[in-house]
């Protein structure tokens, strides 16, 4: 993945903590410009519904649904929609 504000290439191997720079450019990481949820178009700039309002989209903040860009992790509530239709569509594919 690359930072949002250098666009050089960021080496990310551990979870992003709130206080983590980008260590070409110094800007903070842990911020939803950098976040896969970040969204400008979306209300208040962000996919993940359950998301609390920040104002400050180039700072660190303490979002608890914070996944950096390009990863693979999972983060919010969308896997749990996914995982839960998958479980009705399993349990009722059984029954016919």
């Amino acid at each position: 993945m690359n930072c949002t504000f250098c666009n050089k290439d960021l080496d990310i191997t551990e979870k992003i903590g709130r206080k983590d720079t980008c260590p070409h450019c110094d800007q903070d990481l842990h911020c939803c410009k950098q976040c896969r949820f970040y969204d400008p178009n979306a209300y208040n700039g962000c996919r993940e519904v359950s998301a609390e309002r920040v104002f400050d989209k180039e700072n660190a903040n303490f979002c608890d649904f914070f996944v950096i860009r390009g990863s693979k992790e999972r983060g919010g509530n969308a896997h749990r929609v996914k995982d839960a239709k998958k479980a009705l569509e399993a349990l009722f594919n059984k029954k016919k």
